[in-house]
């Protein structure tokens, strides 16, 4: 298995920390730059802070944090690219009947503009991913917002539902520029603890869309139909684009970038897949991913034409659940890490999801009766927060191993968790509009899938066996 460039205790299982317990200083080129840029972006010396995933406070270099290492208008710019997946998904959710309606075509088919704007993100960050190791963070990224921005400007005047496929399609590939490249310049900047803690920030940020999105969506169905949510997802995204070019700055040194082609961009993806805890991360995450995008793909069509309620309750409850992510979010970053494993964390949040899963399946076949909307509610209220545990701790734990080829492995994270959830995505609707069976089982088969591969590949109890037998 490969080592990566790392330095670990017991082989090629451990991640890139001393697993004592105490700081590493990083000798590689990579560290140093990413600290010099920090610097210059908050105006602190130039460092890095690698810290252990071990239980108790984590030590940390002198005089650097996570907010101090940071400018607030850079760390607003990330959330915002990390915001791109809600923000073109959840805004659109409550027109998706009228969609149906106003297209004349099938349910099935109007959730496969979900899954083709799903599908673009995730092939998307294939091709970004190593096109910013090898030319820098801001140029794949600015190409990628232009893209965006015109692809969602055309999807307002699609008059067919094919037509909406194929640009959201194109939406989805040039939005993926944004997901992966906020991740890898996250790995610039931060190592171990310190990076699980920052993506436990960039939550709180990306967290709002998710609330503020169909809350939006909602208001503009009042006022417009449909098309006007293109219209206003396209003025976001110039808004983006202005912040990105004013205040982001480069964050990958020239001298840490690849100067291979295609062929060593795949020869690196393959030396990471090799690495059998880093894909027991990636795959984990995007199982839960997944049985998070069934939900957000099946929500609309249960909430509204199942439970019968009108889009603005729809809105009103994602925006509860967002902000039950949010906050779990919070705990995580704020209060867990540093205290407790990441993999604890992680194995605590993959259980919740798979018991809360189960629960929503009892209860949509009927096993408790009619049981209405409020108990489904509290129930994907439970499995949505218990995301604030799985999903920044899976992309930290991964990130960790991969410090010569930050932009691959995001591609790879998130390519694997887009296109398991456009898997996901038309299962749910597959038995028709009556029944939210689908969506709850699907849920639950991921999640359990989700478990299967963190302990099977993950192993964390070996690792955890090693740092004791260290100490």
């Amino acid at each position: 298995m490969p080592e990566h460039g790392s330095r670990t205790t017991g082989g090629a299982e451990g991640p890139r920390i001393r697993q004592s317990g105490t700081a590493e200083p990083s000798a590689s080129g990579e560290q140093a730059a990413a600290g010099a840029v920090a610097g210059a972006v908050a105006g602190e010396p130039s460092g890095s802070s690698l810290v252990a995933d071990a239980p108790g406070p984590a030590p940390r270099a002198p005089g650097l944090t996570a907010r101090r290492r940071t400018g607030l208008l850079v760390t607003l710019a990330l959330g915002g690219l990390t915001a791109v997946p809600p923000l073109s998904m959840d805004m659109y959710l409550p027109a998706l009947p009228e969609v149906t309606r106003s297209l004349h075509t099938s349910a099935a088919t109007a959730q496969l503009t979900l899954t083709a704007c799903l599908t673009g993100m995730a092939l998307g960050q294939l091709a970004v991913g190593p096109m910013s190791d090898k030319w820098g963070r801001r140029r794949p990224l600015l190409i990628g917002l232009f893209v965006y921005i015109f692809a969602t400007a055309i999807c307002a005047f699609a008059p067919t539902a094919e037509l909406l496929i194929g640009f959201r399609l194109l939406q989805g590939l040039a939005g993926a520029a944004g997901i992966v490249i906020a991740r890898a310049i996250v790995r610039d900047l931060y190592d171990g603890v310190e990076m699980a803690r920052f993506f436990s920030t960039l939550m709180l940020i990306s967290g709002v869309a998710p609330v503020v999105a169909p809350l939006i969506g909602g208001q503009v169905l009042r006022f417009t139909d449909w098309r006007g949510v293109f219209a206003v997802l396209t003025a976001v995204g110039i808004a983006l684009t202005v912040l990105v070019w004013r205040r982001l700055p480069e964050t990958l040194a020239p001298e840490n970038r690849h100067s291979g082609g295609t062929a060593e961009a795949l020869r690196t993806m393959k030396s990471l897949l090799a690495d059998r805890v880093f894909t027991g991360y990636m795959i984990a995450g995007g199982f839960a991913f997944a049985a998070l995008f069934a939900y957000v793909s099946a929500s609309p069509f249960v909430i509204q034409e199942i439970y019968g309620a009108s889009p603005q309750t729809f809105s009103l409850l994602f925006g509860v659940n967002s902000v039950g992510l949010i906050v779990v979010g919070q705990i995580n970053g704020k209060i867990l890490v540093g205290r407790v494993s990441l993999d604890k964390a992680l194995a605590f949040g993959l259980t919740v999801i798979t018991l809360a899963a189960a629960a929503l399946l009892l209860m949509t076949s009927g096993v408790f009766g009619d049981v209405g909307l409020f108990p489904v509610a509290a129930g994907l209220f439970v499995l949505m927060s218990a995301m604030g545990l799985a999903m920044p701790n899976t992309n930290a734990l991964a990130l960790m191993r991969t410090p010569h080829a930050a932009g691959s492995a995001s591609a790879l994270l998130g390519t694997s968790s887009f296109l398991i959830g456009a898997i996901a995505s038309p299962l749910v609707g597959i038995a028709g509009e009556a029944t939210a069976v689908p969506m709850a089982l699907v849920q639950l088969v991921c999640a359990l899938a989700a478990i299967g591969c963190f302990m099977g590949l993950c192993r964390p109890w070996q690792r955890t066996t090693r740092q004791e037998a260290d100490h």
